[in-house]
């Protein structure tokens, strides 16, 4: 397989600026065995069965763009993740300007030093203070670090703040928001008053590396980033618990499905997970978790496409995106949403 395989052509103008206001008034196509069916996020409860369990990503965004000096030279970061040792994994706009040993200054008296230049591109980062200061820090010196596709040349907005963090989240961390969670509303977080289905939530921090390109023609070779994941021992119960008496898991986001494909075991039993994980899944991966994955739709040429594309099939997801280019639906991640059928 190669990144050509999934490309398509886009629009420019399908690609969201803003998101659908309620919330749930944002379309859902439901791709399904029987074909692709146009509706809304606020009909999906009619689309589930008792029995069913609701998963979503609680993660929660932290400000993770910065920008600092070293001495009169700017540098652009973006935090990706805390290693075990306490420094931070971050991509740095011009990386190769900086060496081991130099000291960036950011606003409100935020300082790091570098400790080293990663092969990936990264750098490693040691800042002058605890977690717990350094995340008050980051909320007076950094930024949301938005996706690239949705223009802010002034920087994020105010709304931006509010639209780009999901009902669920609960756990800081993450760099970019898990955007299928972006379609359920306040006070909707449970996610609907008495649903007849069940709901739980894992975390995945998303780091940076969302942002990056593919640079690999041959999809074998290619490596994704490290993300930090934790399934507690009673999510994990919770869900195995409804599959074992005939509810189907729903995932709400590629980030939880990743989390939940790593830590399930060949007979489909997910097992509590605390760690870090970088899985790939592409067309040929056999799923061991979810029935049903809502999410959003997603770059040609991206992992994310060739997620999906594994989870529904190839042909059948060439066929949905074409139907919503065609009857004008929102991508990307203030976009419209897709729920898919296991293949």
């Amino acid at each position: 397989m190669a990144q050509a395989d999934f490309d398509f052509v886009l629009p420019p103008d399908r690609i969201a600026q803003h998101p659908a206001r309620p919330r749930d008034a944002a379309r859902l196509l439901h791709v399904a065995a029987d074909g692709v069916h146009d509706r809304a996020v606020r009909d999906l409860p009619a689309l589930l069965r008792p029995g069913d369990i609701l998963v979503a990503n609680d993660t929660s965004v932290i400000p993770a763009q910065l920008e600092g000096k070293r001495g009169q030279a700017r540098v652009g970061i973006t935090l990706d993740r805390p290693l075990p040792d306490g420094t931070w994994h971050a991509l740095a706009r011009n990386a190769r300007r900086l060496h081991p040993g130099d000291a960036i200054a950011f606003v409100g008296g935020l300082t790091a030093t570098l400790h080293r230049r990663d092969a990936d591109g990264g750098v490693i980062l040691a800042f002058d203070r605890d977690e717990q200061a350094l995340a008050a820090a980051l909320r007076c010196a950094g930024a949301l670090a938005l996706p690239p596709y949705i223009a802010r040349p002034a920087g994020p907005e105010p709304a931006d703040a509010q639209d780009y963090q999901t009902v669920f989240a609960a756990h800081e961390g993450a760099v970019a928001a898990p955007t299928a969670g972006l379609h359920f509303s306040p006070p909707c977080s449970t996610p609907w008053p008495a649903p007849a289905f069940s709901h739980t939530t894992v975390t995945l921090h998303v780091g940076a590396g969302t942002f990056l390109p593919l640079r690999q023609e041959n999809l074998e070779t290619h490596r994704l980033h490290s993300e930090r994941g934790v399934i507690s021992a009673a999510a994990a119960g919770a869900i195995n618990q409804a599959r074992a008496a005939g509810g189907r898991l729903v995932v709400v986001g590629t980030t939880g499905l990743r989390l939940l494909e790593t830590a399930t075991d060949d007979d489909g039993w997910v097992l509590p997970f605390a760690g870090d994980t970088d899985i790939f899944i592409r067309p040929g991966h056999r799923f061991r978790s979810a029935d049903l994955l809502m999410t959003n739709f997603h770059l040609p040429r991206s992992t994310l496409f060739m997620l999906v594309s594994a989870f529904a099939g190839t042909q059948r997801m060439r066929v949905a995106y074409a139907h919503a280019i065609a009857a004008n639906y929102r991508f990307y991640s203030y976009g419209d949403a897709t729920l898919l059928e296991r293949a």
